[in-house]
């Protein structure tokens, strides 16, 4: 399986463009901090639940089966066991290469009735990752449009989610979040409680810390925008946590539809949406409270 590394000698990220162009691996100091299988097809056999992999043209769940939006017909089939549409259409298909190491892909004209064309290209400078995503409307008709990046991250993991509203569950969300507060008030850096599956929002700067502290290794997350939500995913059964920028909440279909806040993008023909994630390490030992 082909395999691209990107590295400037502290920090290495190795890609699988055939499989979603997904990050198999990410070294910092090195130790891995990312869930990486032992054999890179595991990625294939059990795509959702290892390494990082962008989701596009929609995060999270949404409906699976018909919906109408405007004259066109939405269909997708289930791709998860709660019976959902989960995470978009690009995770595992093969992405091209170009000449300057980005990657891309083409989608869509199917149960997705528009086409369109995700990019992504990953740069790793002065021990900081920068993964730029776009989303490019392919179509004559206005496309609904969401962007994302999945990463697990390596337990025991500390965290901080610096945002003052949630969306309490992923799985049966409300139209609006309300206030954080208990267990889903991450806004101090902690050990986050088991089996939460949540999205914040009304985030500040910078909306994501994580510390390996085993490690002594510090990450700032910053993300660029035009909205931005963070869902956090930390199942008991797995040694990893999920942390995941994405451009719309929970069921972001149903709330582009229903006129509710934090709905997919309505994207113009030959308009793009972009997503840009940096991940800046540091160790603790350098002056890091």
């Amino acid at each position: 399986m082909e395999e691209l590394t990107f590295s400037d000698g502290t920090v290495e990220v190795v890609v699988l463009p055939e499989v979603g162009a997904r990050i198999h691996r990410l070294r910092a100091f090195g130790h891995d901090l990312l869930r990486t299988p032992a054999d890179p097809a595991e990625h294939v056999r059990e795509p959702f639940f290892w390494g990082a992999y962008v989701m596009a043209p929609w995060c999270n769940r949404i409906e699976a089966g018909e919906v109408r939006v405007g004259s066109s017909r939405v269909a997708v089939p289930s791709n998860f066991p709660d019976g959902s549409a989960i995470h978009g259409q690009v995770y595992a298909r093969p992405w091209t290469v170009l000449e300057d190491r980005a990657l891309r892909v083409r989608g869509g004209g199917d149960g997705w009735p528009w086409t369109y064309e995700v990019g992504t290209r990953i740069d790793v400078v002065d021990r900081t990752v920068r993964i730029d995503l776009t989303l490019a409307n392919l179509s004559p008709e206005p496309m609904p449009a969401g962007l994302g990046i999945h990463p697990w991250f390596r337990r025991p993991l500390l965290v901080a989610i610096r945002g003052d509203s949630v969306h309490p569950s992923n799985i049966a969300t409300q139209p609006l979040p309300e206030p954080v507060r208990g267990s889903l008030d991450l806004r101090e850096v902690g050990e986050m409680a088991l089996d939460l599956d949540a999205t914040w929002t009304d985030l500040a700067e910078p909306p994501v810390e994580l510390r390996w502290p085993d490690l002594g290794i510090r990450a700032t997350m910053r993300v660029s925008a035009p909205t931005t939500f963070i869902v956090a995913a930390s199942p008991a059964h797995l040694d990893a946590i999920a942390v995941e920028p994405e451009t719309h909440a929970p069921q972001g279909l149903r709330r582009l539809l229903a006129g509710e806040p934090g709905g997919l993008t309505m994207l113009d023909p030959r308009r793009a949406l972009d997503l840009t994630v940096e991940l800046a390490f540091e160790l603790l030992g350098d002056g890091v409270a």
